[in-house]
């Protein structure tokens, strides 16, 4: 088998030549009236319940797991820009940049306060999943800087995130990717990419406070640690080196009507990389990857390890799954992934329907409500390993299990209002308890 280290170097070296190649050729016909600029300022403000929960530890004396920040509380979570800019339909360079992101900050409360969740190039066309091409031509495509992975639901239609998503793939990668379609029915797809390091964080709106300075000084910190899980953390600096590549493929059917109202689109993927010894994140005095497995043992001496630990490849694969029917969209996904000899498997499918209802409620010639969007989504997370009862973050080998349902509705033009409940469970020393959030979200979009 060939190593995804050794073979990094010479992937990533051919794609940029080719991402360097078709850029050229295309700058060499370059038309402003083909060019088009897009700005777009987003915030998002959130009513939030929390079941307030405590669960003790063995490891230190006297700790307890607890909710983030639970009760009622009202907050700003996001101030976004997004910005594209497009080129005919062969160029487009997009960034999204968050000044506010409460709710994707790796520890709550000291991750960056800015935060660049995309900011990439793409040259050719790439098709999203479920759309079928509208002509006989091939569409491809190369992709470099930060961006989500190609196995991931985008169409999202409530503001909260299933187990599986937050463990394998909420966030973007750093690297380059490429697409191109076999046949108008079946392509695929190919990335190198840093690889997102292995942490932890609890699966509700907030990540928890897990080794910051504020948990660790304070014995009344104003955010607790959560009941985490383990997941794949944001890539947070340029770490693309010999021993820290991830190789993923994917290779994917798709069939429907040319209007792309009835589709059906199957991806198959898979990703490999070497885990580190330890990841430094920005806030935490922990580290990801190998690091987080195991902690100091203050009751007993010595460490704390994840049982079955043994060895540093961390291995994925799955399938994702779009249907789209009229105004019904299905969502589904299932992983199964190897950290270090640790498996885990996760499956999670979200069903949603719209509504329009622009008749319902007007003032004047004003449609107050556009649609009505409501959407169910059940979640499963089942890590097939253990640890000794003084390991500090317990809930990394509980079996998860999370519905959350909600409905979105469109307010005006430019406001959206998503009200949602997470009923989110996990079996404890064989006992299940309930971890579960009240979320209503507001949204404001504005293009300028």
């Amino acid at each position: 088998m060939i190593k995804p280290h050794r073979l990094a170097p010479a992937a990533a070296w051919s794609l940029f030549a080719a991402l360097t190649c078709v850029a050229a050729t295309t700058a060499s016909a370059f038309d402003t009236d083909e060019l088009d600029f897009d700005l777009l300022l987003e915030i998002k403000a959130h009513y939030r319940h929390s079941v307030d929960n405590d669960f003790r530890l063995a490891n230190p004396p006297g700790a307890q797991l607890e909710t983030v920040d639970p009760g009622d509380h009202f907050e700003v979570s996001a101030l976004t820009l997004f910005t594209n800019v497009d080129y005919a339909d062969s160029i487009r360079i997009r960034a999204k940049v968050d000044i506010i992101d409460r709710y994707d900050r790796n520890s709550s409360s000291d991750d960056k306060d800015i935060d660049v969740d995309e900011l990439w190039l793409r040259v050719g066309s790439e098709l999203p999943p479920g759309r079928m091409p509208d002509d006989d031509s091939r569409h491809m495509y190369v992709k470099i800087g930060k961006f989500g992975k190609f196995e991931r639901q985008n169409d999202r239609h409530l503001e909260s995130y299933g187990l599986v998503a937050t463990a394998f793939n909420r966030f973007e990668d750093l690297g380059i990717e490429l697409g191109s379609d076999i046949t108008e029915n079946i392509y695929v797809k190919a990335s190198v990419s840093s690889g997102n390091p292995v942490f932890i964080r609890d699966p509700n709106a907030l990540a928890g406070d897990n080794g910051t300075s504020d948990l660790l000084d304070r014995n009344d910190p104003d955010l607790n640690s959560g009941i985490p899980i383990l997941y794949d953390a944001e890539v947070e600096d340029f770490q693309f080196d010999d021993n820290f590549a991830e190789l993923g493929i994917g290779i994917g059917a798709r069939a429907g009507s040319d209007d792309g109202s009835r589709t059906v689109d199957v991806l198959l993927f898979g990703y490999e990389r070497e885990l580190k010894d330890e990841v430094k994140l920005f806030g935490t005095h922990y580290g990801g990857d190998l690091d987080v497995f195991s902690a100091p043992d203050i009751v007993n001496g010595g460490q704390a390890v994840l049982n079955g630990l043994r060895g540093s490849y961390k291995r994925e694969y799955g399938a994702s799954v779009w249907v789209y029917l009229d105004q019904t969209t299905l969502f589904g996904q299932f992983v199964q992934q190897d950290l270090g000899g640790l498996d885990r498997k996760g499956w999670e499918v979200e069903l949603s329907h719209r509504i329009d209802i622009e008749d319902w409620f007007r003032i004047g010639d004003t449609a107050v409500l556009q649609h009505l969007s409501p959407a169910i989504r059940y979640s499963y997370l089942d890590p097939n390993f253990a640890g000794p009862a003084t390991f500090p973050a317990p809930g990394a080998f509980w079996d998860w299990k999370k519905i959350d349902v909600g409905f979105r509705v469109g307010l005006f033009t430019e406001m959206e209002m998503t009200v949602e409940y997470a009923f989110n469970a996990f079996t404890r020393a064989g006992v299940e308890e309930n971890n579960d959030e009240f979320l209503t979200t507001l949204r404001w979009r504005h293009s300028f």
